[in-house]
């Protein structure tokens, strides 16, 4: 992070909760309000050219405010929470210079665990480990991969699903170069985000009324061109492997690409199933979140945006509390 640290106190607002809950319109909203700028915390959005699926706020939506930590990497590229941090921090410094309040805008908990809380002092990749790991798993299978390091490190391989070769390549990566297990370098400690008075907002709103957005949303984005954009993309020639086709329905899409019109409305039930699924999930980590101040709507509701600024303003959370 370059330049000076940032005085003690400096105000960082942090938007978090799941998918299609209006993290994104209410940090605009409160931008536009106190004079902020946006971070995006989404590991699907720093890839280039996946942007319908991963819900990017186009540009004539952003109305004027700048947003960060977008459209970062090429899709062959692999990026990390790490790296998500060493970039976050600069973008920080920058806010910070120019006078403006920096609102993050979360989706993926672990990366914004990664900025909130730190990272282990993990060591770095190694390019002929990983290759060396990567031609085992194409002989043998990622299963074989997995046994392997259940051998050298059983409590990181019970924590990681046999067939996710990502993870295990990076377990055994750690434990052949540190020479210590996954978890004890995890538990040595790490060093936080310093100089910040942070206030964090949740919006956490019904169950029923998410899932119905969440179908109506998966729709539009099916309406605005998401089939067409997994066209171009493989025309482009991402290759099928890399990481963003792994993303919800971007995988699902490609596959029925030149199916029946049959292929597709099942294509999308599945996408919206999956999608309420994942929502279901950062809801779990989210609510392990300490001190966040919780909206029961979506960011665009009028009393949620009220309520969303008088906390940011520095108000006492009860002002949430009389909201819900």
């Amino acid at each position: 992070m370059s330049g000076a640290a940032p005085e003690a106190g400096a105000r960082l607002i942090v938007i978090l909760g799941p998918t299609a809950s209006g993290k994104s319109a209410l940090g605009i909203s409160l931008a536009e309000r106190l004079g902020g700028e946006i971070l995006i915390c989404d590991s699907t959005q720093v890839y280039r050219h996946f942007d319908i699926g991963t819900g990017k706020v186009p540009l004539a939506e952003q109305r004027g405010i700048p947003h960060h930590l977008v459209d970062l990497v090429e899709p062959d590229e692999v990026f990390t929470a790490g790296e998500y941090r060493r970039r976050a921090l600069t973008v920080l410094d920058g806010v910070r210079q120019r006078g403006k309040l920096p609102i993050i805008t979360a989706g993926t908990g672990l990366y914004l665990r990664a900025l909130l809380e730190g990272l282990a002092d993990a060591p770095v990749r190694s390019e002929e480990l990983r290759e060396r790991l990567r031609k085992k798993a194409e002989l043998h299978g990622p299963e074989h991969l997995h046994r392997v390091l259940a051998r050298m490190d059983k409590e990181a391989a019970s924590k990681i699903a046999p067939r996710d070769t990502q993870k295990i390549i990076r377990a055994i990566e750690i434990r052949k170069l540190a020479g210590k297990a996954v978890g004890e370098i995890h538990r040595s400690g790490r060093k936080g985000l310093e100089g910040y008075t942070i206030t964090k907002i949740g919006l956490h709103p019904a169950r029923e009324a998410l899932y119905s957005r969440i179908n109506a949303r998966v729709e539009a984005m099916i309406t605005n061109g998401w089939m067409e954009e997994v066209r171009s993309l493989v025309a482009r020639g991402v290759p099928a492997d890399a990481k963003p086709f792994q993303f919800i329905g971007y995988s699902a899409l490609r596959t029925c690409l030149e199916s029946s019109s049959r292929a597709k409305v099942e294509a999308i039930k599945h996408i919206q199933q999956s999608t309420r699924q994942f929502s279901k999930r950062q809801i779990t980590w989210f609510r392990k979140e300490p001190d966040v101040n919780w909206l029961p709507g979506f960011g665009e509701d009028p009393d949620d945006v009220a309520a969303a600024l008088l906390v940011a303003k520095g108000a006492n959370s009860q002002a949430l509390d009389e909201k819900s």
